[in-house]
């Protein structure tokens, strides 16, 4: 059984660096023996359309209040955006690292922050 830091069989941080590891390993493999080859092989519009439809999966498994359900879907969803971190050569370790800078923040905080980011890049490519 897990704790709530998702701490089962070893710390979650683990299990989502192996299983990127596993999606690395197979992203060159025969796209007929893997389905991680197969979705790369279809390219990033493929992934990324799974992607979207693992979300929609997980929003009708909570609206359902299907607890089993939601945390399958969740887990689908979190494989499928894995293999699109792989696809821009990114790993679970940069969320992580992206989530941990945020930890302390409010989500407003947080937002303002992204909002006044998105001012000044925009301010900048002005000036060029």
């Amino acid at each position: 059984m897990s704790d709530c830091n998702g701490n089962g069989n070893g710390n979650g941080n683990d299990t989502l660096a192996r299983l990127a590891e596993v999606i690395e390993s197979r992203r060159g493999q025969d796209p007929d023996k893997s389905y991680v080859a197969r979705l790369f092989s279809k390219g990033t519009d493929a992934i990324l359309k799974k992607v979207g439809e693992e979300a929609t999966e997980v929003v009708m498994a909570a609206k359902d209040g299907d607890r089993p359900k939601l945390v399958g879907e969740v887990a689908d969803l979190w494989f499928h955006t894995m293999v699109a971190l792989a696809a821009f050569d990114l790993k679970p370790a940069d969320v992580l690292a992206e989530l941990e800078r945020r930890e302390g923040l409010s989500g407003l905080e947080e937002f303002a922050v992204r909002k006044l980011r998105a001012r000044e890049i925009d301010a900048q490519g002005e000036g060029t």
